[in-house]
């Protein structure tokens, strides 16, 4: 069998084995290209409650059980403190809860996943390190093996002694002006 009909065969099957990482790495990579506009990770959800009141003979503890209680909020505070005789701020795990006196209105700032996005940036960023490196690793190899390959998937004009020559080239080409502008002026 001809040494091209086993690289096609290969770059096929390893293509297919690569492709659901392909897209995880193209989704969080432009996900983290982007970290400067946005957290790829989590979102800001804002939520205004209105209270019929709010007791004033409350100690600090109190107020923050009471208000807690209102809003249906159950994880453990992280801290809470009076920056005005007007406003409580409370900190529970991925909620920061500022009560308002004056008005009875309850803000909170709650930190919620993005779904999909947080899990292929876990992935690809190797948060979970151990054996998902060796994973990693081998996608590498792979996506290297598919790209050297695709180079002499084709013969004549369109293969890499014809137009792929040039487009190879540009590709070369397109990273080293980059970095030599970047670095340079």
């Amino acid at each position: 069998m001809k040494w091209r009909k086993w690289l096609r065969i290969l770059h096929r099957d390893i293509g297919y084995l690569a492709t659901a990482l392909t897209v995880i790495y193209a989704i969080s990579g432009v996900a983290v290209n982007h970290v400067g506009d946005w957290n790829p990770n989590y979102r800001i959800e804002k939520v205004i409650i209105e209270l019929d009141s709010i007791p004033s003979n409350y100690e600090k503890e109190e107020m923050v059980k009471y208000i807690l209680s209102e809003i249906g909020e159950t994880r453990e505070v992280k801290n809470s403190f009076r920056p005005d005789p007007n406003r409580l701020d409370i900190f529970v795990e991925g909620n920061t809860i500022t009560v308002n006196y004056e008005t009875c209105e309850v803000t909170q700032e709650k930190v919620v996943p993005r779904p999909i996005i947080r899990e292929t940036n876990f992935l690809h960023l190797n948060a979970p390190k151990k054996v998902w490196t060796y994973v990693a690793d081998l996608f590498a190899v792979a996506l290297a093996f598919l790209a050297i390959s695709g180079l002499f998937m084709i013969k004549g004009k369109n293969g890499i002694t014809g137009r792929g020559a040039w487009l190879t080239a540009l590709g070369l080409i397109i990273p080293i002006v980059f970095l030599l502008l970047y670095y340079y002026y």
